[in-house]
């Protein structure tokens, strides 16, 4: 059984970017891309042994600005509020990185690990990280699965201002910030695959101890905020695609996953009764199989 803990480091794109490997070096290589303020540790080792059963390598690694990765400290984000002036007016937002760079950071991972191609599995702000590689980088690309993600088309996969004011709740005298963490994860679970609040409080707090970095939180939402549309780049897709998305997710909700399917003309769109904006450990081994067919792999 595999086991997290093997961290190492590689320069990427001017970054030192921290990750983990599992597998055989000699099988094919699985890269997983994680989202928003999203450790590494969040891709769960069960679905990482599951797709090493199933012949991959596999990779998970920290973006810029999260986990033990390297954190821009002192480069300043815009304002929460400035970015949706953006986005409903058009008004210019200068942000310290987009996605292009991260999109660069992960081909640079490649490039370290002396990779040519590999699959690539993103979630969240992952898939359109992942999205962008395989658009823009389509030799590095075996297969792309976009889970929980979206096209970057206005309208398409956004959250409700409820929800965006929630993400960014602060906290007071009757709420810690663990308290709230609680309260985000419980509204993201989808109903059919509930957590309990000492479930989640472990893994917070986990994930505190192994790094925290607010300022790198809105960071990426302005990488993700500023970032251009993606319409064009997802029609140039060539690779085997796969979509997969909860129908109760209210962080990106599916319209996102449905839009980005219609823009990869070849792509195949898997939909969850009941998943929301998590990994559920009861589809972990359904989400290996689909990922290893897309990449046409024999489970």
């Amino acid at each position: 059984m595999i086991e997290a803990g093997n961290t190492q480091y590689a320069q990427c794109n001017g970054l030192t970017i921290a990750y983990e490997s599992f597998g055989n070096p000699e099988d094919p290589a699985i890269v997983l891309v994680a989202g928003l303020y999203n450790q590494l540790v969040r891709w769960p080792l069960e679905l990482c042994q599951h797709l090493v059963d199933r012949g991959f390598r596999v990779i998970r690694f920290d973006n810029r600005d999260i986990g033990l990765s390297d954190k821009l400290k002192g480069a300043r984000a815009p304002g929460f509020f400035r970015l949706l002036l953006r986005s409903y007016f058009g008004i210019p937002v200068a942000a310290p990185y987009n996605l292009d760079d991260m999109a660069a950071d992960t081909v640079g991972l490649l490039d370290a690990l002396e990779i040519p191609a590999a699959h690539l599995v993103g979630m969240s702000m992952g898939g359109m990280i992942s999205q962008i590689v395989a658009g823009r980088y389509p030799d590095r690309v075996h297969s792309l699965t976009s889970i929980m993600s979206t096209s970057g088309e206005r309208g398409k996969g956004e959250a409700s201002l409820k929800v965006n004011l929630k993400m960014l709740q602060p906290s007071s005298k009757d709420k810690t910030p663990l308290d709230i963490a609680v309260e985000i994860w419980q509204m993201l679970s989808g109903p059919a695959y509930p957590m309990t609040d000492d479930e989640i409080r472990k893994q917070v707090i986990a994930e505190h101890q192994r790094s925290n970095n607010p300022a790198g939180y809105m960071r990426q939402i302005s990488a993700i905020r500023t970032s251009p549309s993606r319409l064009a780049l997802l029609q140039s897709i060539k690779a085997p695609t796969l979509i997969i998305h909860g129908n109760q997710d209210v962080l990106v909700p599916v319209s996102g996953g449905i839009d980005t399917a219609k823009h990869i003309a070849h792509a195949e769109l898997v939909r969850f009764e009941g998943m929301g904006h998590t990994l559920p450990k009861a589809l972990l081994e359904t989400f290996a199989d689909l990922i290893a067919k897309n990449s046409a792999i024999e489970a």
